[in-house]
C-alpha cells in the first residue's frame, strides 16, 4: 500500500491492521490454490511434460474428481491463513511506516542525491526493502505452509505447538536466502510501482491514485519483483521444503539444481506467480484501500 508522501501518517495503526487483516484474509482464499501449485512446480525436480502435470499438481489426488483435486490444492491452509494475514499486516502497516521515518529523518539526504522527485521514489522503495528484510520474522509460518503444501510427510501428525517446540530453529532455516530474496524483491516491488505511478501515470500523490492506476502500478511492480526474487525464492523453497531433520546448505542446493537441472530451473513456477499476481495485488490492495479508510472511521 501506498503510504503519503509526508512524514506524517493519514491513517490510525489499529485501522491498518483490521483493514489489511482483512484483506489478508480475503486474498488467502482466493490465491492459495494457485500458490500451492506454484510451490509444487519449483519442487519439482523432474521435468515437466503434459503427461506428469498433473501427478506434480495434484499429488495422490490426480485421478481424483475434480472437487477432490480443487480441496487438495488447499493443504496447510492454517498455516497459510497465519502466515499471509500477518505478512499482509506487517507489509501494509510496516512500509508506510519506515516510509514516515525516512521520509522524517533522511529526506534531505536523499533529495540531496536523487533529486525531489527520484527522492521520493528511491525512499519508497528503500523502505519497502527495509519491510522486506524485517520479513524474516515470519518465517517458521512461511516454512510451516510451504511443507505442508509440498511435504506433508514432515509433520507425520505432530500439532503445531509440538512441531514448535520439538524444531525450535529449524524453523528459521534459510533466513539468509529469505532476506536476500526479499530485499531486492521489496524494492522492486515499491520501486517500480511508485516510478510507474510517478512516470508512466502522471500520480504525484501516490495515496491518491485511483484503482485504474493502482492496477497498473500493482502489474508493473509485481512483475519486477516476483522475476528479480525468482531464483532465491526457488532456493528458499527447496531448503524449506526438506524434511525437518535435513539440513541442506543453500549453496549444495544451487550446485544440485545447476547440475541436475539447468539455469532455467532457476524460475521454475515462475509464469503462475506473474499470471496470479497482478489479480492478487490489485485485489489484495484495492480492498485494504478501502476497509482501511472505513475502520479509520471508528478507530
Amino acid at each position: 500500500m501506498s503510504p503519503p508522501t509526508s512524514g506524517k501518517s493519514k491513517e490510525s495503526g489499529t485501522a491498518r491492521i483490521l483493514g489489511s487483516g482483512a484483506s489478508g484474509v480475503a486474498e488467502l482464499l482466493v490465491f492459495h490454490p494457485v500458490d500451492t501449485v506454484a510451490k509444487r512446480l519449483m519442487s519439482n525436480k523432474a521435468k515437466v511434460s503434459f503427461s506428469t502435470l498433473s501427478p506434480i499438481v495434484f499429488r495422490d489426488y490426480a485421478t481424483a474428481s475434480l472437487p477432490k483435486k480443487l480441496m487438495s490444492l488447499f493443504p496447510g491452509l492454517g498455516y497459510a491463513a497465519g502466515y499471509k494475514v500477518s505478512q499482509r499486516i506487517y507489509k501494509f502497516g510496516g512500509q508506510p511506516w519506515f516510509n514516515e521515518i525516512i521520509t522524517r529523518n533522511y529526506k534531505d539526504e536523499f533529495t540531496s542525491v536523487f533529486g525531489e522527485r527520484k527522492g521520493k521514489m528511491m525512499m519508497q522503495a528503500t523502505a519497502g526493502s527495509l519491510t522486506g528484510i524485517g520479513e524474516v520474522v515470519l518465517l517458521p509460518l512461511d516454512a510451516l505452509k510451504i511443507k505442508r503444501q509440498v511435504n506433508p510427510e514432515a509433520f507425520r501428525g505432530r500439532g503445531v505447538l509440538r512441531i514448535f517446540m520439538e524444531e525450535g530453529t529449524t524453523l528459521y532455516r534459510g533466513w539468509g536466502w529469505t532476506m536476500a530474496r526479499n530485499a531486492p524483491g521489496s524494492f522492486a516491488l515499491f520501486g517500480a510501482s511508485a516510478v510507474t505511478k510517478e512516470y508512466a501515470l502522471g500520480v504525484t500523490d501516490y495515496s491518491k491514485a485511483t484503482w485504474t492506476q493502482n492496477f497498473i502500478a500493482s502489474i508493473a511492480g509485481a512483475v519486477a519483483s516476483i522475476t528479480i526474487a525468482a531464483p532465491l525464492d526457488t532456493v528458499k523453497t527447496r531448503i524449506q521444503n526438506a524434511n525437518f531433520e535435513q539440513k541442506v546448505p543453500g549453496l549444495t542446493v544451487v550446485r544440485d539444481l545447476i547440475r541436475n537441472e539447468g539455469p532455467t530451473a532457476f524460475f521454475k513456477g515462475l509464469t503462475p506467480k506473474i499470471l496470479v499476481v497482478g489479480p492478487k495485488l490489485v485485489f489484495s490492495y484495492t480492498l485494504a484501500q478501502s476497509l482501511i479508510p472505513f475502520f479509520g472511521k471508528y478507530v
